[in-house]
């Protein structure tokens, strides 16, 4: 397999240093407290070039984050997760010896929604001194590596997404009955164009797709797994190591990411604003 890398542009305020060749890029020397409209322009260009950026050494309150995360458009309220009171839009990723948690599959956040989100920005508040990385990958590339025969098979299909499988397992059946009311499954193609940049990528993940439209869960079951185990190839992703006030932001559009789940005991706190974002097409 031989991929060309992403070639990192130059710009009048930022430095990008590509943290592998194929996804994701480091971002250093900038303060995000202190924001104007030539920064922002140039770190969404950054972005939808790399589809993870990372900041190292953040300083940011609550508030600040909150700005950040709004400074590339709306934030939304993700309707599963324990949210902070005084900003709803931050929700808390928190793991500890008592309660280990950790998102340890594949995916691209909340697909079950009919306008998923756009992107994240997610802060390390509590980072453990080893274990704890967060892997993405590029889901571009995993839909250009397919075999020709099966982007034939997938071409102007639909997944079925829902929340059952993450969420739904937690419920009773009232509650899985009132949350489908509020969230019904949702239609998505299985090969998204992206709408900032045209790009194709594959959209189906492990945690929320169900099923390809018209195919029975058994008849498409072997194609499914096909699709999900693109995101483990370790030529489409990167991995990042978190620091307390590291920050990474990831395009939902095209990535999946998946958190390592090594940190044992140890108390990570991690909090995240979310990006809402349209129908995919």
């Amino acid at each position: 397999m031989r991929i060309n890398a992403v070639q990192p542009k130059d710009y009048n305020r930022i430095r990008v240093e590509p943290l592998t060749g194929t996804i994701g890029a480091e971002i250093p020397d900038v303060d995000l407290r202190e924001l104007d409209d030539e920064l922002i322009a140039e770190l969404h260009d950054a972005w939808m070039d790399h589809k993870v950026l990372f900041f190292r050494d953040q300083d940011l309150t609550q508030a600040q984050h909150v700005a950040y995360g709004r400074a590339y458009g709306e934030l939304e309220v993700h309707p599963f997760t324990l949210n902070v009171e005084e900003h709803p839009e931050i929700i808390v990723l928190e793991s500890t010896a008592e309660k280990f948690q950790a998102a340890e599959t594949w995916h691209s956040d909340v697909t079950f929604r009919e306008c998923p989100p756009l992107g994240s920005v997610l802060f390390g508040r509590l980072v453990p001194p080893h274990g704890g990385d967060t892997c993405w990958a590029n889901m571009e590339l995993a839909y250009e590596q397919l075999p020709d025969e099966v982007k034939e098979q997938i071409e102007g299909r639909y997944a079925i997404h829902s929340y059952v499988k993450a969420f739904g397992r937690f419920m009773s059946e009232a509650e899985r009955a009132e949350t489908a009311e509020r969230f019904p499954d949702q239609k998505h193609p299985i090969v998204r164009t992206h709408p900032v940049t045209g790009r194709k990528s594959l959209y189906v993940n492990r945690t929320f797709t169900l099923t390809i439209d018209g195919m029975s869960p058994d008849e498409c079951r072997d194609l499914r797994y096909l699709l999900y185990d693109q995101a483990s190839t370790p030529e489409f992703q990167c991995r990042f190591r978190w620091r307390p006030g590291s920050i990474a932001q990831w395009d939902n559009r095209c990535t999946q990411h998946y958190a390592v789940p090594d940190h044992g005991g140890l108390h990570r706190r991690m909090e995240r604003v979310t990006l809402a974002g349209d129908r995919p097409v």
